[in-house]
């Protein structure tokens, strides 16, 4: 049998988004930019793209930029909005994704800001009383914090956070690449500066992303050498991306509701399975809590294994079961996670990550555990 769990780093296309794609690699391959009919019926197609999109996030189309995804998305709106306006502090979390974290650390190397990272408990929740207080000693501050984290799945509260930004004057963004295509985000009542989008991360093509930015807080471009984007990002645009992310954002909508619901019913059902099969199995962050995490994804924390260890992603993968994760430490070959690090996690017990989209299946779940019962079976 052979398992997908790994839909945190990518998300099998949905046929009806290929579909949606070939056309512009046959017959509509004309160039956006150019006047003539060929280019026209592309250029239409990316307008009608954006504007599905501003749509579904209750956006202005003139706010959504498309971009080859969310790691140069978090780049220009980090670098662009601190450079744009003016801003000389900023505040992130230690668990961030790295296309934040690495691109402040960056920014802050080279003194074009200082950076303050936030206190994350054992269970990777941020400390909203020091952003508050660092907000208030430092007013027009950048604060970048994401919706739910990649690893862990930890749901942050946007709202709180926008209001407390809005209310010091701040440039908010947050990195929503795993939340877009999951939860509903009504861009006009949420009191966030900018956002970004990946189209793997919800069935549509790699290479595909968007980036929105408030209209009344307009960043400089962060790729020169065009008009295009409405001169905000040179190049010529990845149409087949366009039209393939916009489209899968369409879908994400149409039924999120009912994704939702059986994608919970699978991570419900190996929380069960795992716990009554596995002694001493435990989850990390806030994972095993529907309320406060990201509902496709769960981080176990499994018990200490001299077999498994440093091999467990490896063992599973000979087993057809496709995951991902790693300890707090690096040893050998593996890079340890920064995440699991800030959580003081035991770096004797191996973690995985596994996540769901709407294509898994509960016979798969109870398949992963019988497998990771068997690995474990020695040493329980």
């Amino acid at each position: 049998m052979k398992v997908y769990f790994d839909n945190a780093a990518t998300t099998a296309m949905d046929d009806r988004v290929i579909e949606a794609m070939l056309p512009f690699m046959k017959s509509h391959f004309g160039n956006p930019s150019s006047v003539h009919s060929h280019g026209r019926e592309v250029r239409s197609a990316i307008e009608k793209s954006r504007k599905k999109v501003a749509e579904l996030l209750n956006a202005s189309p003139s706010e959504i930029f498309f971009t080859s995804g969310g790691t140069e998305a978090d780049n220009t709106a980090l670098v662009c909005g601190i450079e744009s306006h003016g801003i000389t502090h900023a505040i992130t979390s230690p668990i961030e994704h790295h296309a934040v974290l690495h691109t402040l650390e960056v920014l802050a190397k080279k003194g074009a800001v200082r950076l303050h990272l936030l206190e994350v408990n054992e269970k990777g929740e941020i400390n909203l009383d020091q952003l508050k207080s660092l907000l208030k000693e430092n007013p027009k501050s950048l604060v970048s914090l994401m919706h739910a984290n990649n690893e862990i799945g930890n749901l942050n509260d946007l709202d709180r956070i926008g209001t407390l930004a809005k209310e010091y004057d701040a440039f908010f963004h947050s990195d929503t690449v795993q939340t877009i295509g999951h939860f509903i985000h009504d861009l006009k009542n949420l009191h966030v500066d900018s956002l970004v989008a990946g189209g793997h991360k919800f069935h549509g093509p790699k290479g595909s992303g968007f980036l929105f930015v408030r209209k009344d807080k307009k960043i400089h471009p962060f790729i020169h050498g065009g008009a295009q984007e409405r001169n905000m990002r040179g190049g010529t645009e990845n149409v087949i991306g366009i039209i393939g992310i916009a489209k899968a954002l369409e879908l994400a909508y149409e039924d999120m509701a009912g994704h939702r619901t059986h994608i919970e019913k699978i991570k419900t059902h190996f929380i069960k399975k795992l716990t009554d099969d596995i002694p001493g199995v435990s989850f990390n962050g806030l994972s095993e809590d529907l309320e406060k995490s990201l509902y496709t994804v769960l981080n176990v924390s499994l018990p200490p294994s001299d077999s498994n260890r440093g091999m467990l992603l490896f063992n599973l993968d000979l087993e057809g079961i496709s995951a991902s994760g790693g300890s707090a430490c690096s040893s050998g070959a593996t890079v340890g996670s920064h995440v699991l690090r800030a959580l003081d996690h035991n770096p004797e017990r191996d973690s995985v990550r596994f996540s769901f989209s709407r294509f898994n299946t509960i016979e798969e779940v109870d398949y992963t555990v019988g497998k990771l019962k068997e690995l474990y079976a020695v040493e329980a």
